[in-house]
């Protein structure tokens, strides 16, 4: 089975997800990137890299069945690390964006997620029993915490209904040997990381994560160096 493990990235980016990649690799993990940037051939690095739209959930599927074209399974531990927001024309008003930008960012942050998901579990259906099945949601402190500034509107909608399906799908699917977690970096004292989110503390934990070792609840609130810490 060690031959065979898989990793998908949704959403690969120079911070979280290009240490996540590096990480899974350097633990015996094949790896399959998304962005919109992906190539679709092999990176410098061996890992195959995929061209991605994240605003288009239809478009999900296609890339699990490149991961099993490519390495003849599906991959038992999904990343899903992409987002958008969108910045209000009014900076003072959450109102004046408009419909489809809400839509375009739900689609990014909550829909493409659940398809994900979905097609995540269809293919952990498919291989060993043993294999640790995983499903790791970058999220933050909005699905908790309300931060009243309008440009965080769309994504704190996002994070919040991401973390609803999320902790449903875990409390409904453990039993069954599959995680998911909605994951969430916290400065030591539980305040709010934002850019100040580390790639590296996220690689740490992933991995820890997928091993399914430290009995972490879905809400995987971490510190770095410390891995998970539960905040009231």
């Amino acid at each position: 089975m060690a031959a065979n493990k898989i990793v998908l990235i949704l959403g690969a980016g120079p911070r979280i997800g290009a240490a996540v990649a590096e990480k899974f690799a350097s633990n015996g993990y094949k790896v399959a990137v998304a962005s919109r940037s992906g190539s679709s051939s092999k990176t410098a690095k061996g890992f195959l890299s995929l061209k991605a739209d994240f605003t288009k959930p239809d478009s999900i599927p296609a890339l699990f069945d490149a991961v099993k074209t490519e390495f003849h399974t599906s991959p038992s531990v999904v990343v899903y690390n992409a987002a958008s927001f969108t910045n209000p024309p009014d900076k003072d008003s959450i109102f004046s964006i408009t419909a489809e930008s809400v839509a375009a960012d739900l689609n990014v942050n909550t829909i493409s997620p659940y398809v994900a998901a979905q097609q995540a579990v269809k293919g952990w259906e498919t291989l060993p029993k043993e294999a640790k099945k995983t499903f790791i949601y970058t999220g933050n402190i909005l699905n908790v915490s309300i931060v009243p500034v309008p440009m965080m509107l769309n994504g704190g909608m996002g994070k919040s209904a991401s973390a609803f399906w999320i902790g449903v799908a875990d409390a409904t699917h453990s039993a069954q040997g599959y995680r998911f977690f909605y994951t969430d970096e916290r400065y030591g004292d539980g305040k709010l990381k934002g850019m100040a989110i580390d790639g590296d503390a996220h690689s740490e934990f992933y991995a820890q994560l997928a091993s399914h070792e430290g009995n972490v609840p879905w809400h995987a609130t971490f510190v770095k160096d410390k891995g998970y810490v539960q905040f009231k």
